[in-house]
Protein backbone atom coordinates (compact mmCIF):
# COMPACT_ATOMS: atom_id res chain seq x y z
CA UNK A 1 0.00 0.00 0.00
CA UNK A 2 1.34 3.43 -0.93
CA UNK A 3 1.00 6.69 0.90
CA UNK A 4 0.48 9.89 -1.13
CA UNK A 5 2.08 11.95 1.64
CA UNK A 6 5.46 10.22 1.20
CA UNK A 7 8.10 10.51 -1.50
CA UNK A 8 8.53 7.43 -3.69
CA UNK A 9 11.87 6.51 -2.11
CA UNK A 10 10.35 6.81 1.36
CA UNK A 11 7.44 4.58 0.37
CA UNK A 12 9.88 1.87 -0.61
CA UNK A 13 11.42 2.01 2.85
CA UNK A 14 8.06 1.63 4.60
CA UNK A 15 7.12 -1.85 5.66
CA UNK A 16 4.05 -3.30 7.27
CA UNK A 17 4.66 -5.79 10.06
CA UNK A 18 1.84 -8.09 11.10
CA UNK A 19 2.05 -8.10 14.88
CA UNK A 20 -1.34 -9.07 16.29
CA UNK A 21 -3.59 -11.85 14.89
CA UNK A 22 -7.34 -11.18 14.99
CA UNK A 23 -8.09 -13.58 17.92
CA UNK A 24 -5.51 -11.83 20.09
CA UNK A 25 -6.81 -8.40 19.15
CA UNK A 26 -10.35 -9.41 20.13
CA UNK A 27 -9.01 -10.92 23.36
CA UNK A 28 -7.00 -7.78 24.13
CA UNK A 29 -9.94 -5.36 23.90
CA UNK A 30 -12.37 -7.66 25.71
CA UNK A 31 -9.74 -8.12 28.39
CA UNK A 32 -9.33 -4.34 28.63
CA UNK A 33 -13.07 -4.00 29.27
CA UNK A 34 -12.92 -6.72 31.94
CA UNK A 35 -9.98 -4.99 33.65
CA UNK A 36 -11.84 -1.65 33.69
CA UNK A 37 -14.82 -3.31 35.39
CA UNK A 38 -12.53 -5.03 37.91
CA UNK A 39 -10.69 -1.82 38.76
CA UNK A 40 -13.86 0.29 39.02
CA UNK A 41 -15.70 -2.20 41.23
CA UNK A 42 -12.56 -2.93 43.26
CA UNK A 43 -11.99 0.77 43.98
CA UNK A 44 -15.65 1.14 44.94
CA UNK A 45 -15.34 -1.69 47.45
CA UNK A 46 -12.12 -0.30 48.89
CA UNK A 47 -13.56 3.20 49.28
CA UNK A 48 -16.82 2.00 50.78
CA UNK A 49 -15.21 -0.75 52.86
CA UNK A 50 -15.96 -4.33 51.91
CA UNK A 51 -17.22 -5.20 55.39
CA UNK A 52 -19.85 -2.45 55.21
CA UNK A 53 -21.27 -3.63 51.87
CA UNK A 54 -24.43 -5.67 51.61
CA UNK A 55 -23.52 -9.25 50.56
CA UNK A 56 -26.00 -8.84 47.70
CA UNK A 57 -24.61 -5.48 46.55
CA UNK A 58 -24.59 -5.50 42.71
CA UNK A 59 -21.04 -4.10 42.73
CA UNK A 60 -19.85 -7.26 44.48
CA UNK A 61 -21.64 -9.36 41.89
CA UNK A 62 -20.10 -7.43 38.99
CA UNK A 63 -16.64 -7.80 40.51
CA UNK A 64 -17.09 -11.56 40.85
CA UNK A 65 -18.49 -11.91 37.33
CA UNK A 66 -15.62 -9.85 35.91
CA UNK A 67 -13.19 -12.07 37.81
CA UNK A 68 -14.74 -15.17 36.25
CA UNK A 69 -14.62 -13.50 32.83
CA UNK A 70 -10.92 -12.77 33.41
CA UNK A 71 -10.25 -16.44 34.17
CA UNK A 72 -12.09 -17.52 31.00
CA UNK A 73 -10.25 -14.93 28.90
CA UNK A 74 -6.89 -15.99 30.33
CA UNK A 75 -7.66 -19.64 29.61
CA UNK A 76 -8.51 -18.71 26.01
CA UNK A 77 -5.25 -16.74 25.69
CA UNK A 78 -3.22 -19.64 27.04
CA UNK A 79 -4.87 -22.22 24.79
CA UNK A 80 -4.56 -20.01 21.72
CA UNK A 81 -0.94 -19.01 22.30
CA UNK A 82 0.12 -22.60 22.95
CA UNK A 83 -1.77 -24.06 19.99
CA UNK A 84 -0.50 -21.37 17.62
CA UNK A 85 3.04 -21.53 19.04
CA UNK A 86 2.72 -17.79 19.70
CA UNK A 87 3.80 -18.36 23.30
CA UNK A 88 7.09 -19.98 22.37
CA UNK A 89 7.87 -17.64 19.48
CA UNK A 90 7.05 -14.35 21.13
CA UNK A 91 7.27 -14.67 24.91
CA UNK A 92 10.06 -17.19 25.39
CA UNK A 93 13.02 -15.44 26.99
CA UNK A 94 16.25 -16.32 25.19
CA UNK A 95 19.89 -15.62 25.98
CA UNK A 96 19.82 -12.70 23.57
CA UNK A 97 16.94 -11.21 25.57
CA UNK A 98 18.99 -11.35 28.77
CA UNK A 99 21.80 -9.52 27.01
CA UNK A 100 19.38 -7.04 25.45
CA UNK A 101 17.55 -6.17 28.68
CA UNK A 102 20.10 -3.58 29.80
CA UNK A 103 20.34 -1.70 26.45
CA UNK A 104 16.54 -1.67 26.28
CA UNK A 105 16.22 -0.32 29.83
CA UNK A 106 18.89 2.28 29.09
CA UNK A 107 16.98 3.33 25.99
CA UNK A 108 13.73 3.85 27.91
CA UNK A 109 15.44 5.70 30.76
CA UNK A 110 17.94 7.86 28.86
CA UNK A 111 18.60 7.28 25.15
CA UNK A 112 15.00 7.78 24.05
CA UNK A 113 15.03 11.36 25.34
CA UNK A 114 18.20 12.07 23.37
CA UNK A 115 16.55 11.00 20.13
CA UNK A 116 18.62 7.83 19.79
CA UNK A 117 17.29 4.81 17.93
CA UNK A 118 15.47 2.02 19.75
CA UNK A 119 17.82 -1.00 20.01
CA UNK A 120 14.87 -3.28 19.31
CA UNK A 121 12.77 -3.31 16.14
CA UNK A 122 9.59 -5.39 16.14
CA UNK A 123 9.17 -8.03 13.47
CA UNK A 124 6.77 -10.86 12.71
CA UNK A 125 9.18 -13.26 14.45
CA UNK A 126 10.12 -10.99 17.36
CA UNK A 127 7.04 -9.14 18.54
CA UNK A 128 8.28 -7.99 21.96
CA UNK A 129 11.54 -6.58 23.22
CA UNK A 130 13.23 -8.21 26.26
CA UNK A 131 11.57 -5.96 28.84
CA UNK A 132 8.15 -6.43 27.25
CA UNK A 133 8.58 -10.20 27.36
CA UNK A 134 9.43 -10.06 31.05
CA UNK A 135 6.56 -7.70 31.86
CA UNK A 136 3.91 -9.58 29.87
CA UNK A 137 5.17 -12.92 31.16
CA UNK A 138 4.94 -11.63 34.75
CA UNK A 139 1.38 -10.41 34.18
CA UNK A 140 0.09 -13.60 32.55
CA UNK A 141 1.97 -16.13 34.68
CA UNK A 142 2.31 -14.36 38.05
CA UNK A 143 -0.10 -11.47 38.53
CA UNK A 144 -3.27 -12.98 37.07
CA UNK A 145 -2.76 -16.43 38.70
CA UNK A 146 -2.12 -14.79 42.10
CA UNK A 147 -5.16 -12.52 41.74
CA UNK A 148 -7.26 -15.52 40.71
CA UNK A 149 -6.14 -17.74 43.58
CA UNK A 150 -6.45 -15.01 46.23
CA UNK A 151 -9.91 -14.14 44.93
CA UNK A 152 -11.25 -17.70 45.27
CA UNK A 153 -12.18 -17.37 49.00
CA UNK A 154 -14.62 -14.60 48.07
CA UNK A 155 -16.35 -16.38 45.19
CA UNK A 156 -19.03 -18.03 47.38
CA UNK A 157 -17.81 -21.56 46.59
CA UNK A 158 -18.85 -23.39 49.80
CA UNK A 159 -16.12 -26.05 50.00
CA UNK A 160 -13.32 -23.65 49.14
CA UNK A 161 -14.58 -20.89 51.41
CA UNK A 162 -14.98 -23.32 54.34
CA UNK A 163 -11.44 -24.56 53.79
CA UNK A 164 -9.94 -21.06 53.69
CA UNK A 165 -11.95 -20.05 56.77
CA UNK A 166 -10.85 -23.10 58.77
CA UNK A 167 -7.25 -22.51 57.77
CA UNK A 168 -7.57 -18.81 58.69
CA UNK A 169 -6.33 -17.80 55.26
CA UNK A 170 -9.12 -15.45 54.20
CA UNK A 171 -7.50 -12.37 55.78
CA UNK A 172 -3.96 -12.91 54.42
CA UNK A 173 -5.26 -13.88 50.97
CA UNK A 174 -7.50 -10.82 50.89
CA UNK A 175 -4.55 -8.56 51.74
CA UNK A 176 -2.43 -10.24 49.07
CA UNK A 177 -5.27 -9.81 46.57
CA UNK A 178 -5.43 -6.07 47.24
CA UNK A 179 -1.63 -5.71 47.09
CA UNK A 180 -1.37 -7.41 43.70
CA UNK A 181 -4.36 -5.43 42.45
CA UNK A 182 -2.53 -2.18 43.23
CA UNK A 183 0.63 -3.49 41.57
CA UNK A 184 -1.43 -4.47 38.54
CA UNK A 185 -2.86 -0.94 38.32
CA UNK A 186 0.69 0.47 38.41
CA UNK A 187 1.62 -1.88 35.58
CA UNK A 188 -1.38 -0.69 33.56
CA UNK A 189 -0.34 2.94 33.96
CA UNK A 190 3.14 2.04 32.71
CA UNK A 191 1.60 -0.06 29.91
CA UNK A 192 -0.52 2.87 28.70
CA UNK A 193 2.53 5.13 28.71
CA UNK A 194 4.58 2.60 26.74
CA UNK A 195 1.75 2.34 24.20
CA UNK A 196 2.47 5.95 23.21
CA UNK A 197 6.14 5.31 22.32
CA UNK A 198 5.69 4.01 18.79
CA UNK A 199 6.54 5.69 15.51
CA UNK A 200 3.62 7.99 16.28
CA UNK A 201 1.60 8.56 19.45
CA UNK A 202 -1.13 6.13 18.37
CA UNK A 203 0.82 3.68 16.17
CA UNK A 204 0.94 0.91 18.81
CA UNK A 205 -2.75 1.38 19.60
CA UNK A 206 -3.61 1.33 15.90
CA UNK A 207 -1.61 -1.88 15.51
CA UNK A 208 -3.73 -3.51 18.20
CA UNK A 209 -6.84 -2.52 16.20
CA UNK A 210 -5.82 -3.32 12.61
CA UNK A 211 -3.17 -5.96 13.38
CA UNK A 212 -0.15 -4.44 11.64
CA UNK A 213 2.23 -1.59 12.23
CA UNK A 214 4.05 0.48 9.64
CA UNK A 215 7.74 1.11 10.27
CA UNK A 216 10.27 3.04 8.30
Amino acid sequence: RTCPCLLEEDQEKMKQICLHPLPLRIWHWLNALIVIVLIATGLYMRLRGVASLNPHDPVLLWHKLAGIAMMVATAFWLIYTISSEDLRRRLKIKKSDLKGAYPQARYYLFSMFKGEENPFQASAAEKYNPLQKMAYGAVMFVFIPVLTFTGLPFMDIPLLRDYFLSAKLVGPLGALHVLFAYLFVLYLIFHLYMATLGETFFSHTQAMIVGYEEQG
